[in-house]
């Protein structure tokens, strides 16, 4: 019953922009013209009530935090990357087993300004308020369970494409913040300078190897590494049907969580397949920047038949110490998920799948996939 209940409550009132300030809040009204469905004004009420607090939190979280903030360095992260339902949470949760490494949990994504002075308070709300589960995958969610870091960004600076999510009928606003090719240059440098910021808070917290994980940065490496010259970066790619049926599921189920309108009758397919491409074309541009013993490849079947191999030869090709430990905590993390069971999906229609196949002919060349 109280399962249920959180999920109601998340369906239509809880929003993972619900870190938001104020100010920010306002601005993104103003930008779409105040342009909010009925259906969704509980959710756009709460929302700018939560604001109202974030921002008198944030006010007094600087005032008691930021010479602490400015003052940390920020160590070479070590970036996860890869399409959207790539498997790159679940390389992200393996990774997070390793007690060396920090990362940014679900609270302190969806709270970027105030979860060093909030932080069991909002743990609190957000047990009572969220979903156990993801709408788009049914995996195990809470307040302390490692997140994607776009979500801080997000809600920090509305410089994100997950923004379109929220206003989806003006989605090709958002779709330059993917790469930031076409973004100003003063958007880049503010985003940038909130996401430097977001570290140093994590690191101030948690003065550890920071472990990162988020599909747009997939399409960031050139920006990520002028900010981290020596960061570390993980690729993990799946078999393009799988992605894109598990992507269109996703589509479906999770934005609606955040909306604040009803989508525009685009044509999802389209949207997927550009994306994909938008993302990939950046990726193999720019992934020979990284320096050798930097950077790794894996597959996402891999990973599910052989973890402990996989997460081994990791360690290996980027010199990451600290593996002796792993396979014991790999091991017991399996087994506390052994009842899971992934989403099935029927088989796309041969027209599609040559579409697929052709629209991303190099994914499939370059990893090696049938098509």
């Amino acid at each position: 019953m109280l399962d249920a209940f959180r999920t109601i409550l998340a369906r239509h009132l809880f929003s993972p922009m619900q870190g938001i300030t104020a100010g920010e809040f306002l601005r993104i009204l103003v930008r779409h013209h105040f342009d909010i469905d009925p259906h969704y004004w509980p959710r756009a009420m709460l929302l700018m009530l939560a604001s109202l607090e974030n921002s008198a939190i944030a006010r007094f979280e600087e005032w008691r935090y930021g010479r602490k903030i400015e003052a940390m360095e920020v160590g070479p992260p070590l970036f996860i990357l890869g399409h959207f339902r790539s498997g790159t949470t679940h390389l992200h949760n393996l990774l997070a087993l390793d007690p060396q490494f920090t990362y940014p949990t679900v609270l302190q994504v969806v709270y970027p300004r105030t979860f060093l002075t909030a932080g069991a308070m909002l743990a609190r709300l957000m047990s009572l308020l969220m979903a156990r589960r993801r709408p788009q995958d049914e995996m195990t969610v809470g307040p302390q369970f490692p997140a994607e870091d776009e979500f801080a960004l997000c809600v920090e600076t509305t410089l994100s494409p997950y923004v379109a999510w929220v206003f989806p009928r003006y989605s090709a606003c958002y779709e330059k913040y993917l790469t930031f090719h076409e973004a100003p240059a003063e958007e880049l440098a503010r985003w940038k300078a909130a996401y430097i910021r977001f570290l140093k808070k994590l690191t101030l917290l948690t003065p550890r190897p920071l472990l990162m994980k988020s599909p747009p940065h997939t399409a960031r490496i050139r920006i990520l590494l002028e900010m981290f010259p020596q960061a570390r970066f993980i690729h993990i790619h799946r078999h393009p049907y799988a992605v894109f049926a598990s992507t269109r599921h996703l589509q479906q189920a999770g934005p609606p969580t955040w909306q604040l309108q009803w989508p525009a009758q685009d044509d999802l397919d389209d949207r997927i397949l550009r994306t994909y491409t938008e993302m990939h074309d950046a990726y193999f541009a720019d992934r020979h920047l990284i320096p050798n013993g930097q950077f790794c490849e894996v597959s996402f079947e891999d990973l599910e038949r052989e973890p402990i191999r996989v997460i081994e030869g990791i360690y290996a090709e980027l010199g990451l110490p600290g593996f002796g430990s792993m396979p014991v905590l790999i091991y017991r993390y399996l087994q506390s998920i052994v009842g899971y069971r992934k989403n099935r999906y029927a088989e796309l229609p041969v027209p599609l799948r040559k579409r697929i196949a052709s629209e991303w002919r190099r994914s499939f060349v370059a990893w090696g996939y049938e098509s």
